[in-house]
């Protein structure tokens, strides 16, 4: 019953979102669509068990919650700065990983870390400061913001695999995944943007050999976010 009741989840997810391009799509399917696929996701997770989560659990989500909005606010920061669509595309989903998030730290009476929400401000030291090593570091040039972009996706993915590892709650798994899908696909996107304006990356969290696999596979759809 309880793999039914993912697959399900999963599949309702799979309905709602097909993952970040870097296409111009028109934003004004935007805020009304976004909203609604937050709803969607929010009572697909109400309908998975409620469980009793470890210490490690609880911490996992309260710091992913915080390294999704890294990845939103350094990706909106590049975007003011080179107005690149890449950069507001892949922010919006960020946005989007952040909610799906509060909605677990609020299924589990947990205390949301984002007191301020706004760019830059994190109660993790560790996030606060690698912000703004990764805005510096984007400033250089477009390349260097787009290698900046793949380093965030990088560290993403490596985290969220670590953390699914320690993850029993279907809930947590369901989220956890799609993240990871969509880290996927921002990592597929900005490599090829890296590329075509003459960049190179290589990886520094995940191995080289599941970075280069994921680069060289098609663009994941279905509940990708």
């Amino acid at each position: 019953m309880k793999k039914r009741n993912l697959m399900i989840a999963t599949f309702v997810f799979a309905l709602i979102f097909v993952g970040c391009k870097e296409s111009n799509s028109l934003v004004a399917a935007d805020d009304t669509t976004q909203n609604n696929g937050i709803q969607l996701i929010a009572d697909s997770i109400g309908n998975l068990p409620t469980n009793d989560l470890s210490d490690a659990e609880k911490e996992g989500i309260v710091f992913m919650r915080e390294e999704e909005k890294l990845a939103r606010d350094v990706y909106l920061y590049f975007y003011e700065k080179y107005g690149m669509r890449i950069f507001s595309n892949i922010a919006k989903a960020e946005s989007t990983h952040m909610a799906a998030i509060k909605i677990l730290l609020d299924k589990y009476d947990i205390k949301d870390p984002i007191i301020n929400d706004e760019i830059g401000i994190f109660q993790n030291e560790m996030l606060a400061g690698l912000y703004t090593q990764l805005t510096v570091a984007g400033n250089v040039s477009l390349v260097e913001a787009l290698k900046v972009g793949l380093t965030i996706e990088d560290l993403d993915i490596r985290d969220l695999m670590e953390f699914t590892e320690n993850v029993e709650s279907e809930d947590i798994i369901l989220v956890y995944n799609n993240l990871t899908k969509g880290s996927r696909n921002h990592l597929r996107a900005y490599n090829r943007q890296a590329l075509q304006n003459g960049g190179t990356y290589e990886a520094q969290f995940i191995t080289q050999e599941l970075f280069d696999s994921i680069i060289n596979s098609p663009h994941e759809r279905g509940g990708g976010w």
